[in-house]
């Protein structure tokens, strides 16, 4: 476990010195807009681009692993959406914004860094797959249920064009397919130009971890819901689990690979909870507090999380 501890202690170690900057400094949050720029259009899509323009094909044609993966974000999703608005009588809205704090994890942010560490460069592929379409998969959910809600006033056909535009233009979709287009052709940048790549590359963890550090600090715990009491179990504990049951049991895949999709599955609630409760003006606050709380305990569940899997793969 030590050596878990040691692993995990500068991920989380960034995002401790992003929470005391943040405390610290009271920058508005306006002030983190271009670092956030910086991450999503530059640092994150150079590094999947990277490590996917270098991969062999068929490893990147498995839809298989990817829907597996899907099952279990959106079996978890269904499950706290059944509780949200069966059992407890939330709104539409109210429940879909729930379902996501339970189900969509810090994929983004996280999870490359996370897993290159964890796992060394083999979890690339798996990493990148997951990230860019299940990001993608949130982006039609979110709208679409939101539509439903009367929270999305849009007409039909402006919504799809919108939710298309948004998926196939996003910078994390765009630089997997340029890798995925590199691996085939086998293209290889010039040295300027790979080196450009690897000094963005290796800016993204760094820079999202801090980043999200002061996204914590500047969104204090004023409120916790009740449905945080089933939302955090689900999110840090049963989602990994029934990834790893699903995976385990319904696919024959790389063990790096199933160990990155369970860990990946552990993390906590995604930042874009807030933002998109944010966008409707649905339960923002408590989203917050939902993050803030995953994201605490998470130091908790991830090393465990570790720990089995090395236990196991030992």
């Amino acid at each position: 476990m030590a050596e878990i501890a040691g692993l995990l202690f500068p991920f989380f170690g960034l995002i401790l010195i992003g929470y005391l900057a943040g405390r610290v400094t009271k920058q508005p949050a306006e002030a983190l807009g271009w670092l956030n720029t910086f991450i999503i259009y530059a640092a994150l899509p150079a590094l999947f681009f990277k490590l996917v323009a270098k991969t062999p094909v068929d490893q990147l044609a498995r839809m298989d692993f990817v829907g597996l993966s899907l099952l279990a974000t959106y079996s978890i999703f269904a499950l706290l959406f059944v509780i949200g608005y069966v059992v407890r009588r939330n709104s539409l809205a109210d429940t879909t914004i729930q379902s996501f704090a339970g189900s969509y994890g810090n994929i983004g942010y996280m999870g490359p860094g996370l897993a290159l560490l964890a796992f060394g460069e083999r979890a690339a592929v798996p990493v990148a797959l997951i990230v860019c379409l299940e990001n993608a998969m949130h982006f039609v959910t979110a709208p679409a249920l939101m539509a439903l809600a009367g929270g999305d006033k849009r007409p039909p056909l402006k919504l799809a064009e919108d939710v298309a535009r948004k998926v196939l233009t996003h910078p994390f979709i765009l630089s997997v397919i340029a890798g995925f287009l590199a691996a085939i052709i086998g293209w290889q940048p010039p040295q300027p130009v790979q080196q450009l790549v690897d000094y963005l590359a290796q800016s993204a963890a760094p820079c999202a971890l801090f980043a999200m550090g002061v996204t914590l600090a500047l969104r204090p715990l004023k409120r916790v819901p009740v449905e945080i009491s089933y939302i955090v179990p689900a999110k840090l504990i049963l989602h990994p689990m029934l990834a790893y049951f699903i995976l385990s049991s319904f696919g024959s895949f790389d063990p790096i690979w199933v160990s990155t999709a369970v860990l990946l599955a552990a993390l906590p609630t995604a930042t874009n909870v807030f933002v998109i409760g944010q966008q409707y003006g649905v339960w923002q606050e408590r989203a917050s507090a939902t993050i803030l709380v995953t994201t605490g305990l998470s130091v908790f569940t991830v090393s465990l999380v570790l720990y089995l899997i090395r236990s196991m793969s030992v």
